[in-house]
């Protein structure tokens, strides 16, 4: 897992090995799967996100190289039933995903039902044995939900929690600080959803985020890049002559 940093605005951060590169999209085609996996062998990226139907395709590109392959379960309602996704979860691994990104059934939080939640994440965790990422859709969620949803996630056995699916609003640091103050760092944080500059990035991660879901990573390593140069300028316009 990369470190954190405490400023969101250190600008010489690597985002790289932040990043999941995602590619959600339901018209993706097999030839942009082949330059998302190139891009993140080539960049260092630490996952390559795709959804089910090219977990396979990824698996075989990426072939002992460093980026994983993380594909969404339930995604992005969370209401598909624990049967269907844990058979999700489970295909998913057999054709080469090692991280799974699960939504979680938001109406059983908000009416209560804790233990449902907990039971369908337990068994996809003890199922796959894979990185499991829970994903809270914390835009959804009021501040004590989030709070109670992490504790289940944690006892569920769950590697990461994630803000959002992007499809109900982005990331916030006040969040991924919130999850990381419950946390308190025994698993990872997992930034998703608008992240669509560098500084957005920069500030996610020194809240607490260790991984960023993105689609436009090739993007935030640009305007990163120049970040860091106009910070180095900066610098030296204000030495002592």
């Amino acid at each position: 897992m990369p470190p954190t940093f405490e400023s969101g605005t250190n600008p010489d951060v690597d985002l790289a090995p932040f990043i999941d590169h995602t590619l959600l999209s339901a018209t993706a085609t097999p030839d942009q799967v082949r330059a998302w996996c190139e891009q993140a062998d080539r960049y260092r990226f630490a996952a390559v996100c795709v959804f089910p139907s090219y977990v396979r395709l990824c698996a075989e590109l990426l072939n002992q190289k460093r980026p994983k392959v993380c594909t969404v379960i339930g995604f992005p309602s969370g209401a598909s039933t624990s049967a269907v996704k844990l058979y999700e979860a489970q295909e998913a691994v057999e054709n080469g995903a090692t991280e799974l990104d699960v939504v979680i059934n938001l109406s059983w939080l908000k009416q209560g039902q804790t233990d449902a939640v907990h039971r369908e994440l337990a068994s996809i965790c003890e199922a796959t044995g894979q990185t499991v990422k829970a994903i809270l859709e914390t835009n959804l969620l009021e501040p004590e939900e989030k709070r109670v949803a992490a504790e289940i996630c944690l006892d569920a056995g769950v590697a990461f929690l994630k803000t959002n699916t992007g499809w109900a609003g982005g990331a916030t640091v006040e969040d991924v600080r919130l999850l990381r103050e419950v946390t308190r760092g025994r698993i990872g944080i997992k930034a998703s959803g608008g992240i669509k500059t560098a500084e957005q990035a920069l500030a996610l991660i020194g809240a607490g985020a260790t991984r960023l879901g993105t689609s436009r990573s090739l993007e935030l390593l640009n305007q990163r890049e120049a970040l860091s140069r106009s910070a180095s300028a900066r610098a030296l316009s204000e030495e002592p002559s």
